[in-house]
């Protein structure tokens, strides 16, 4: 992508300023008061710089610049790790060859942004099973959680393969290894810290009893397991919380996209991570486990799938993306500002948290004053005028979520609200087809201006019909209403809709420009 003028210089001032205050740096260590001589930090201009220098072999940064571009990161760590157990870039032994290809894999995984392939991977070793075979064993350290889920799982999937192209066996846990290894979850949940997952026993024992590697670590805190103490093959009777965390939030957590990414791989030996999927919907059991990792002294906004709660939203905004939702400014105030733009929420679906940020185009909210009046809150300025008279709020507005949230998550898409974007396809769609394209008989039929009428197309969150317009045009073109006046009827009951009725049927009624007043 070529960069304009203004861009290729702000990205040579920031470098020429990193350069001016590493210059500077350089000048202040020659006084000799540091115990180094030379700043620690060094400037890596690529990926491939970045890797090479944290972790090697020396040579893997000319290979990493070869596969960029030409194949996505996940196969290049897959590639650079078969090439460093096969001596590309030097000749290792075994344990070695096996250290230094996990720890360049999880490097290039990770972007080298993070302290995981530094001191996330304490060490890696080759063990014996009961029956005297070989296996592989990653001792992890607290820092991997920086690696994130995926990649923790990933590194795994990336041991398997190594250590079969080295010829050694899986790994074949006890029963009593597998026991202990749960206790230590509860243990940590318990005592120590929370996961991003909670996850059941029968999926811990699931993805226990088929891991071919060994997920072992150092200790991470002084807690000590209880009931399964001095195992043979695991040194220390404290929890391990780099090792919990893989299996925790990486295996299971992540299972949907490892498997995903395991499958273009072609690696056989995993196929039991499609039994950690569970059921999506709003079952009583995905609530209840979306609920217990629910924050002692966090506000909860609404109950996984409730009416009233925020209502999904498919889009991006400027300011939204992944990981960046967006909700409406009003909601904001009328949530006492609970939500600001940066907050980070915990939401029910795609499943993983994010950031809010104001966006005004979307669905506001509705709340009930103290007086009894039912207000649509246009703005958030509105909402500041109301403080003080809300008595209860009815519906939350809509979250803004990218399309990509879900698929970087490998969820399946979830039913939404019929907005405003959608209902100028649906009349675009009908004017290509009852009308030939023709935006003139169109509108002619409909009694709506032409310009009007293409105002409804293009412009879809600043044309608004009116009431009259949004009738006559779902008459003529055999179209939903417009999302504005879609309201909630089935939110009450026969008795309360009844009662409308009547209450209508004595009111006196005017109409003024397309409203009805009563």
């Amino acid at each position: 992508m070529t960069a304009t003028d203004d861009y290729d210089q702000y990205f040579l001032q920031i470098e020429q300023r990193l350069q001016d205050l590493y210059n500077r740096a350089k000048e202040a260590r020659k006084l000799g008061t540091d115990p180094s001589l030379e700043p620690e930090p060094r400037v890596a201009k690529d990926l491939a710089e970045m890797v090479e220098g944290l972790v090697g072999p020396p040579g893997v940064a000319e290979r990493i610049r070869e596969l960029s571009g030409k194949i996505d990161r996940e196969k290049m760590a897959l590639i650079i790790a078969e090439e460093i157990v096969y001596a590309k870039f030097g000749h290792m032994d075994e344990q070695q060859a096996l250290e230094q290809s996990l720890k360049a894999a999880l490097a290039i995984l990770t972007g080298g942004i993070t302290a995981a392939p530094l001191q996330g991977i304490s060490s890696v070793n080759v063990k014996q099973n009961p029956d005297r075979t070989r296996y592989l064993a990653i001792y992890f350290a607290g820092p991997i959680r920086s690696a994130g889920g995926t990649e923790q799982a990933l590194i795994l999937v990336i041991g398997d393969f190594v250590r079969r192209k080295l010829g050694i066996d899986r790994y074949k846990p006890t029963d009593l290894e597998i026991r202990r290894f749960i206790e230590e979850i509860r243990v940590y949940e318990r005592e120590v810290s929370r996961f991003q997952y909670h996850v059941s026993d029968g999926e811990l024992e699931t993805a226990l009893r088929n891991l071919p590697v060994e997920v072992t670590g150092v200790e991470t805190d002084r807690v000590e397991v209880v009931s399964f103490r001095n195992l043979p093959r695991i040194e220390t009777n404290r929890v391990r919380g780099g090792a919990l965390r893989v299996v925790n939030d990486g295996v299971i957590g992540r299972s949907r996209k490892v498997w995903k990414i395991v499958e273009e791989f072609g690696i056989e030996g995993w196929e039991w991570l499609k039994k950690l999927e569970t059921k999506e919907g709003p079952t009583e059991a995905t609530e209840i486990r979306y609920m217990e990792d629910v924050i002692a002294g966090r506000p909860v906004f609404a109950f996984p799938s409730r009416k009233g709660g925020f209502r999904l939203r498919y889009g991006r905004a400027r300011n939204t993306g992944l990981a960046a939702l967006g909700v409406h400014p009003a909601t904001m105030v009328v949530l006492q500002n609970f939500l600001a733009a940066g907050t980070q929420i915990r939401v029910e679906t795609p499943g993983k948290a994010g950031i809010v940020l104001p966006v005004d185009t979307i669905e506001p909210p509705v709340v009930k004053l103290r007086d009894g009046s039912v207000v649509r809150v246009e703005s958030s300025s509105a909402a500041e005028d109301l403080k003080g008279q809300i008595e209860r709020i009815l519906f939350l507005g809509d979250l803004l979520v990218g399309f990509g949230e879900f698929l970087e998550n490998s969820k399946s898409l979830v039913p939404a609200g019929y907005v405003e974007e959608w209902w100028a396809q649906d009349v675009q769609r009908e004017i290509t087809g009852s009308f030939n394209s023709s935006f003139d008989e169109a509108a002619a039929a409909v009694g709506i201006p032409l310009s009007r009428l293409k105002e409804f197309v293009e412009k879809p969150f600043e044309a608004r019909p009116t009431a009259k317009e949004a009738l006559e045009l779902s008459k003529a073109l055999n179209i939903p209403l417009h999302p504005r006046y879609t309201y909630s009827w089935n939110e009450i009951g026969t008795e309360e809709l009844s009662k409308l009725r009547k209450s209508l049927a004595l009111s006196k009624k005017t109409v003024e420009n397309g409203q009805i007043k009563c």
